[in-house]
C-alpha cells in the first residue's frame, strides 16, 4: 500500500524512522558510556552548561564530581531516557567519534534512495530529532551510502525546537522553516509524536517497521513499513 501527500517539506525522526533503533541503543550508546567522565571535565561553555543542567536533573548535589555525574548519565541511558544534557554529550561524543572514523551511521537501506528522489523533484527536508543537532549532522554526513547532508536543509532537536511529545515544537519548526503546518509532513515512528504533529496541523505518516521499539503502535495517522511505501508531491 501505498500513503501519498502534497507537501513543500518532509521533517525526519531519526531512531525507528530512518534507522534501528537498535543501532543508536547498542553501538552508539556503548561508544559513549565510557567517554563521558573525559567529556564532562573539559573546559568548554557548552560542557559547563550540560554539566549544571545534569546535575539538576538527575538531583545530584553542585559539588558532584564528573564520575558521579557521568555514572548519573549512564543509568539515564540505560532507561533511554531523552535528556537534554545527556544528548548534549552524546553528541559531542559521538561527532568526535565519526570524525576520527571510530563510529558510523546507519540508514535503513528504503531511506536514502527516497531523499535523494524527493530532494530531486524540489522537496525540501528537514530533521528533527531528540539527539542533539551536533549527533545529527554527522550521522548524515557519515551514512554508509554516502554524504546525506547536502539533502537536509535544517536539523532540529529539542533544545532548538522544544520536546517532541509538543505540539509547540512543531509551531517553532514550522516558522524556521517559513512553511505553513498543512504544507509541512512528519514521518515518525513515536505514536505521541504523531499525536503532537497532528495537533499543530502538520501532516503526518507513520513508520511501523518490524522489530521497532513501536511496532504495531495504535498510530492517529496512517502508517507504512517503509519509505517505498510513501509519495510526496509538491
Amino acid at each position: 500500500m501505498t500513503i501519498s501527500a502534497t507537501a513543500d517539506v518532509v521533517v525526519l525522526d531519526i531512531e525507528g524512522t530512518t534507522s534501528a533503533a537498535g543501532f543508536i541503543l547498542g553501538d552508539l550508546y556503548d561508544y559513549a558510556r565510557p567517554r563521558l567522565d573525559e567529556v564532562l571535565g573539559r573546559d568548554d561553555d557548552t560542557v559547563r552548561d550540560a554539566r549544571a543542567d545534569a546535575i539538576s536533573e538527575t538531583g545530584l548535589d553542585a559539588d558532584a564530581s564528573d564520575a558521579e555525574i557521568a555514572e548519573a548519565l549512564r543509568g539515564l541511558m540505560a532507561q533511554d531516557v531523552k535528556s537534554t544534557p545527556l544528548k548534549t554529550l552524546q553528541g559531542i561524543i559521538w561527532a568526535e567519534g565519526f570524525a576520527a572514523g571510530e563510529i558510523h551511521s546507519q540508514f535503513f537501506d528504503d531511506v536514502p534512495p527516497r531523499l535523494h528522489a524527493w530532494h530531486e523533484a524540489g522537496i525540501r527536508l528537514a530533521v528533527y530529532s531528540s539527539g542533539s543537532v551536533a549527533s545529527q549532522v554527522p550521522w548524515f554526513r557519515h551514512a554508509p551510502q554516502g554524504d546525506l547532508t547536502p539533502l537536509v536543509e535544517d536539523f532540529f532537536d529539542t533544545v532548538k525546537a522544544g520536546p517532541k511529545k509538543e505540539s509547540a515544537s512543531f509551531d517553532i519548526i514550522a516558522a524556521a522553516l517559513g512553511v505553513a503546518p498543512e504544507r509541512a509532513l512528519f514521518l515518525t515512528d513515536h505514536p505521541d509524536e504523531v499525536s503532537a504533529a497532528l495537533a499543530a496541523g502538520w501532516q503526518v505518516i507513520a513508520l511501523d517497521r518490524a522489530g521497532e521499539p513501536w511496532a504495531g503502535a495504535d498510530f492517529a495517522a496512517p502508517a507504512v513499513a517503509s519509505f517505498d511505501e510513501i509519495e510526496v508531491t509538491r
